[in-house]
């Protein structure tokens, strides 16, 4: 099996990645849903403090590398050859799949704060950061767990800050390579 991670700060693009891997027939395994359902099944709202909190408090209970440790399993269930993984937050996750898939892959994407801030202001999801002070302040929560430095050891990188258009060629054609890559 090989795993492919995105990495990436808020707003970057790794949902859109995902969607054209889920296009592409890819299977996506999404970190933050583990998250999501930690917050649901404490009779919490799934907004941006709680998944911020609820995720701290699993990372400070079970170590940095929490949320891949619980995707795992869901990982492994699909039983496919090719597994998309969105949501890496830090250096410790890419270590665990790295020890633990034997073909792993890290891309990260990179985008301007003004253009994440704009596609916020767009999409308008429950659990996104609000305005600039909230998107600065998830920006160095998520740096905090070491996502920069999962940003730095990424394998591949994209950077997303043209068009949808532009984004979505660069990911299919990355995709592509990699599918038949090491």
């Amino acid at each position: 099996m090989k795993v492919i991670a995105i990495v990436g700060l808020p707003a970057g693009g790794k949902g859109e990645f995902s969607r054209i891997a889920d296009e592409m027939g890819i299977p996506v395994v999404v970190m933050g849903d583990v998250v999501r359902q930690a917050v649901l099944d404490a009779g919490l709202v799934p907004d941006d403090h709680s998944m911020g909190e609820m995720s701290r408090q699993l990372r400070e209970r079970h170590g940095r590398d929490a949320i891949a440790r619980l995707t795992i399993a869901a990982i492994e269930s699909l039983d496919k050859p090719l597994v998309i993984v969105d949501g890496i937050r830090s250096d410790a996750e890419v270590k665990l799949y790295r020890d633990h898939f034997e073909r792993f892959v890290l891309v990260g994407i990179t985008s301007a704060f003004p253009v994440r801030l704009a596609r916020l202001q767009v999409r308008r999801r429950p659990d996104d950061a609000v305005g600039e002070e909230g998107l600065r302040a998830r920006d160095a929560r998520e740096l905090g767990w070491g996502l920069g430095e999962a940003l730095k050891i990424a394998d591949y990188t994209l950077i997303n800050d043209s068009t949808i258009e532009s984004f979505r060629a660069d990911v299919r054609a990355l995709l592509d390579t990699l599918k038949v890559g090491p």
